[in-house]
């Protein structure tokens, strides 16, 4: 059962976010002692600016706020993006699982951002995707989420969303 968001928690794009910002403190613990002030330190507030912002976003009244929060998060999410890379080149260990969870926060993300700007205002606080085998795959993990305040589909990894859309829009 669908019911709206009454915390920042509730919000799938947070909880996923707030996954991220952990395996980001994983993955940097093993850095060298000497980048602790460095790429450690703004790698780590980076991540935890994702799920921060769209904390104090979500409490925010006016849809431009909650836009300019979202936003935020966006930035500090692309600088998580190239820190990445970085630490890739600087072969400080394998991070295509950060790079896989960064995707998928940053769909939801845009997600959430593009029907907070599209949306009657009154409606915001009703926003939350939830997580279901939407697409009628058997794996509940494939990456499809579908929002049933808003009738949208977003397609994360799904080979069969377009069937899955079309069946949802019938309903």
């Amino acid at each position: 059962m669908n019911r709206p968001a009454k915390t920042f928690e509730d919000l799938i794009v947070w909880q996923k976010a707030h996954q991220f910002v952990l395996q980001v403190y994983t993955y940097t613990s093993d850095f060298p002692q000497n980048e602790m002030y460095g790429l450690t330190s703004q790698f780590r507030r980076a991540a935890v600016s994702i799920a921060a912002n769209i904390a104090e976003g979500f409490k925010k009244r006016g849809r431009a706020d909650k836009a300019r929060f979202m936003n935020i998060s966006h930035g500090s999410l692309e600088e998580c993006r190239y820190y990445l890379i970085l630490s890739k080149d600087l072969k400080y260990g394998d991070n295509s699982d950060l790079k896989t969870a960064l995707e998928e926060v940053s769909k939801i993300l845009s997600s959430y951002h593009k029907t907070l700007l599209n949306s009657d205002s009154r409606l915001l606080t009703r926003f939350r995707i939830q997580s279901s085998p939407a697409c009628g795959c058997a794996d509940r993990n494939c990456g499809t989420y579908y929002n049933k305040v808003f009738k949208d589909v977003l397609a994360l990894n799904c080979q069969c969303i377009r069937e899955s859309f079309e069946y949802h829009v019938r309903k």
